[in-house]
């Protein structure tokens, strides 16, 4: 393999397709073999620094380089894991093997133009391969069934995010890389512009842990309120966090590598978010079902068209304006029982408290603490307005159920009379589960600073600045495997030269 990787590099082929093509070149003759081993540390515990820990320790062993690999993480062992460990997991792809012929072009469409091509590219090409060395450590995959309306090709790891960190992190331990947890990174260490060194802090005392090479896969900044405050405005420090894991994501990353001059990318307004349950205390407890009824505020008015799109269409825009614009940051989705004759309906509830229920609007409006006059009137005009044949209704797509032009803000699908009690409500809140704004990397994973990569400094997963507008539906978790195995692979590749 050696002799054959040299004799392709030596007829002209690029060293970065070779390593696409078979991975890091066998390093025979790297002085670092005798040495003492390298070492790469990886911040972050989710889907991201999993993947580039446990492929890092898999490329080096492949091509003999010693190579020591910790992972750090400012969770407690039983908390750790971030978003991941608590996120179904969903991922965009047709089925384990392949994603959509339009993937990129979708990619590019979520991001209004302003998404990088390449970037997603290299995300399209790598996902299948990706996924199949998930599979290949003992996760399966299945094809979920997604709320109620249908929506682009997912799979999603059996057992969900839980799963799949639990048999990653079984994995890198019997690979030999270390785990610490509760250890928070503070800085980055360099020596002659790279990386040298990771400086932590754990129970209050900080080392300087030895650094080759350093991949950064600790989230956005949607756990710290200074940042929020400051790139979404007043009241962004306030929202509430989808779920415990999203507490450990600080920014810290972000701000390490920026000290030392790293670019930024990414939309710095942009963030995703969820409806959930206001009275919930559980993990991302969404309430989907907002279509199909109306949404109104504490006054009992209606606040935006419902039925503009899918639910993945339409939440991230109104769990963001409920939050900054709605008095309370709180909205109510008002129905009928008409409601749990939808099949499957609950798909779309991921809240254990059962919704207010009550025999009139009245004393429905009584119990969320919503003005009864002002409900009252709003669901009469709205009803009035439900001119089309009820039967058409479906809420398996966009139904093309809509009410008369009068209403404003109109209803666009969905439009059915708030007719039959018991009546049905869900107080709901604006829940942020990750920030678009972040660091620029190339298609290797690579931390950039003034368009050349920073040496030995990687980032993947949230904290790579690649989204804008709006997130694609369920390619988070999928850009954190495999930017975080690409850029685990490119670590032991720098290293190896």
């Amino acid at each position: 393999m050696g002799t054959l990787y040299g004799a392709i590099a030596a007829a002209g082929a690029a060293p970065k397709i070779l390593r696409r093509l078979y991975g890091p070149a066998p390093c025979y003759t790297c002085a670092r073999m005798t040495a003492s081993p390298c070492n790469l540390v990886v911040v972050g515990q989710g889907a991201a620094g999993l993947a580039a820990a446990l492929s890092a320790a898999e490329a080096a062993r492949r091509c003999g380089l010693a190579l020591a690999v910790t992972v750090v993480d400012k969770a407690a062992e039983d908390e750790a894991g971030g978003n991941t460990r608590w996120s179904p997991s969903n991922m965009r792809m047709a089925a384990p093997d392949r994603v959509e012929e339009s993937f990129v072009a979708d990619m590019l469409a979520a991001t209004q133009g302003k998404g990088d091509k390449a970037y997603f590219t290299r995300l399209a090409e790598a996902a299948p391969e990706t996924v199949a060395w998930i599979a290949a450590h003992g996760i399966a995959f299945i094809q979920p069934t997604y709320y109620l309306a249908k929506g682009p090709p997912r799979i999603q790891p059996a057992g969900g995010g839980p799963a799949v960190v639990q048999a990653l992190t079984q994995a890198a331990r019997q690979a030999g890389i270390t785990f610490r947890h509760a250890t928070a990174a503070r800085e980055l260490v360099s020596d002659n512009g790279r990386i040298a060194g990771l400086v932590v802090q754990q129970d209050g005392v900080r080392e300087t842990l030895a650094a080759d090479a350093v991949v950064l896969a600790c989230g956005g900044f949607q756990g710290d309120g200074a940042m929020m405050r400051e790139h979404f405005g007043p009241g962004a420090e306030t929202m509430r966090l989808i779920s415990p894991g999203t507490r450990f994501n600080t920014g810290d990353g972000i701000s390490m590598a920026r000290a030392l001059g790293a670019a930024c990318a990414g939309d710095w307004s942009g963030m995703h978010a969820e409806p959930v349950d206001a009275r919930s205390r559980g993990s991302a407890p969404v309430v989907l079902v907002y279509p199909y009824g109306v949404v109104v505020d504490r006054n009992g008015r209606r606040v935006f068209d419902e039925g503009a799109g899918l639910v993945h269409e339409t939440w991230e825009w109104f769990a963001r304006d409920m939050h900054f614009k709605m008095p309370g940051a709180t909205a109510f989705a008002v129905l009928d029982s008409r409601l749990k004759a939808i099949e499957d309906y609950q798909r779309a509830i991921r809240s254990e408290v059962p919704p207010a229920e009550a025999g009139t609007l009245e004393d429905l409006a009584r119990q969320i603490g919503v003005d009864p006059a002002g409900l009252r009137a709003t669901v009469d005009a709205y009803n009035a307005a439900c001119t089309g044949d009820p039967a058409t209704f479906d809420a398996t797509r966009c139904d093309g159920l809509a009410a008369a032009t009068t209403l404003e803000p109109p209803k666009s699908n969905w439009a059915r009379a708030i007719v039959e009690p018991p009546f049905l409500a869900w107080p709901l809140v604006g829940a942020v589960a990750y920030t678009f704004g972040g660091l620029a990397t190339d298609t290797d994973g690579r931390v950039l600073r003034e368009g050349a990569p920073i040496p030995g400094l990687y980032a993947a997963g949230e904290i790579t600045g690649a989204f804008h507008a709006t997130a694609p539906n369920a390619v988070s978790v999928l850009r954190a495997f495999v930017y975080g195995r690409i850029a685990g692979r490119a670590a032991v590749a720098e290293l190896a030269e």
